[in-house]
């Protein structure tokens, strides 16, 4: 098998001292996920990784990247010092994306960058040797160890690029390298760090400061920021290419047919239409796939492979995920739970709505005879100054006509608790854990449960004694249209 590093590779790479010969096949920098062979990354976090570095050692990590001998170490064991670990990294991800002549993809966007991420991996698995991000390894670390593990003999790399504050998304755009950058969306998330949507516009086309000579853009058609996103698409000399529902989009919605478990679309594209199709409800969903062909299309690949391979995107856990929950293996009844509990701001909360007003209860199986779709919203963070008017204005949205119950957990959720009409209204917790010994009343069989809030309020919790309810198991009735 071909060494992922060697001590010598990584310590021209790190400028950093090998106290001794050692071959890694992966990349670490947490001992619970750590694979004999990989290189443990001694990070400083909540707690300094050096403190692991021995127990990392002695389950076969082949050496550790860290900044000094930690104690209770031998000074001859398998070590790259370095003056600073995260600089380290960083230029582990440097030379890991200059040694190969991949293709790479930048992702962003202020929803549906994981999404289209994993979009992404579906269409070009089969089509090259491809290596994506894990999970959402976005931030600081993320990019870098995200890089720092591709293989040298890839031939597709996608990055996911994510922001909490101005100024993070371009150095990480740079250190990647791009070929393509794609921007899914620009809406109000992480508002408490900038003066308003046009900020945070600025901030998102700052991953086209990464794209190589001759790159491409992809970037939405219809916001009302898109005059920002091309603006700085042009200053880079990129090629452009955008995607909407409007007239003028180079990759348009032609239209979106909504099933509880698939979306099938038409492309126009060229004066010709495309179809194409992926496992989830939602409009959201078919135009990041106009991305994701679009992406296609830029990197010269076979369009219909392209098409086949999006077709076998579901949602990841906790973004938006659909399954069922069986109370009852005998008569096999139960409910369905759609697992959106990693990330909400208002453009997603109401995607999400949307989809739940899809789906389809069963009535005449449970305690209550008619099914029911059921919210169960925790707090949207990081939205400034107006959150508490942007979660009352959830009251407002259309999908709520047909949702039965709204249960709200978190202090900014109190303020659509109260402006939901009383029939409406739910349970109120403050906290996730406040509700969790009610959850079996949350719900009953026939019912289409909907779990969404921001990955800090962890209504996870709630997802997790949901699924304890029964026997999960994934859905199997995909439609036929």
């Amino acid at each position: 098998m071909t060494a992922l590093w060697t001590s010598t590779e990584a310590a021209a790479a790190t400028g950093g001292q090998a106290t001794t010969a050692w071959q890694a096949q992966g990349v670490s920098i947490d001992t619970r996920t750590l694979r004999p062979g990989d290189l443990f990354v001694a990070l400083k976090d909540v707690r300094d990784a050096h403190d692991f570095v021995a127990q990392a050692l002695a389950a076969g990590a082949a050496a550790a990247l860290v900044s000094h001998i930690p104690e209770g170490v031998s000074p001859d064991a398998p070590l790259l010092i370095v003056p600073d670990v995260l600089q380290g990294l960083e230029a582990l991800g440097r030379a890991a994306r200059a040694r190969t002549s991949a293709k790479v993809i930048g992702v962003t966007g202020s929803v549906g960058k994981t999404s289209t991420k994993e979009m992404l991996r579906a269409m070009l698995t089969g089509q090259g040797a491809l290596h994506a991000a894990e999970a959402s390894y976005n931030n600081h670390w993320g990019v870098p160890l995200t890089l720092a593990r591709m293989p040298a003999a890839t031939d597709f790399a996608v990055i996911e690029i994510g922001m909490n504050h101005p100024g993070e998304i371009a150095p990480l755009a740079r250190m990647a390298d791009l070929d393509l950058a794609l921007i899914t969306t620009v809406a109000s998330a992480h508002l408490f760090s900038f003066d308003g949507i046009e900020g945070i516009a600025r901030e998102k086309a700052a991953i086209f400061e990464g794209l190589r000579p001759g790159g491409t853009a992809i970037l939405p058609f219809d916001l009302p920021v898109t005059p920002i996103l091309l603006e700085k698409a042009a200053a880079t000399g990129a090629s452009v290419l955008t995607f909407g529902a409007g007239q003028g989009a180079d990759y348009r919605l032609a239209s979106a047919q909504l099933s509880a478990d698939a979306t099938v679309a038409q492309c126009a594209h060229a004066s010709a239409t495309r179809l194409f199709r992926v496992q989830s409800p939602g409009r959201h969903f078919a135009l990041n796939a106009l991305a994701v062909l679009a992406a296609g299309d830029a990197l010269g690949l076979d369009p219909a492979l392209c098409a086949q391979g999006l077709g076998r995107w579901q949602p990841p856990a906790g973004r938006g995920q659909r399954e069922s929950i069986v109370t009852d293996p005998v008569e096999e009844i139960g409910f369905d739970l759609i697992d959106d509990a990693f990330n909400a701001n208002p453009a997603s909360m109401a995607a999400s709505l949307e989809v739940l007003a899809l789906c389809t209860p069963r009535d005449n199986v449970g305690r209550i005879r008619q099914g029911r779709r059921i919210a169960i919203l925790g707090d949207m963070l990081e939205l400034g100054d107006t959150e508490l008017a942007l979660h009352a204005e959830i009251a407002n949205h259309p999908a709520l006509a047909g949702v039965a119950l709204v249960h709200c957990v978190g202090p900014r959720m109190k303020s659509l608790h109260t402006a939901l009409p009383a029939a409406k209204r739910g349970d109120w917790a403050e906290t996730a854990a406040d509700l969790l010994p009610r959850a079996g009343a949350l719900v009953d069989a026939g019912d289409v449960v909907l779990v969404k809030g921001s990955k800090g309020i962890k209504v996870s919790l709630i997802v997790d004694a949901l699924r304890k309810l029964g026997h999960p198991a994934p859905r199997t009735d995909k439609g036929t249209d």
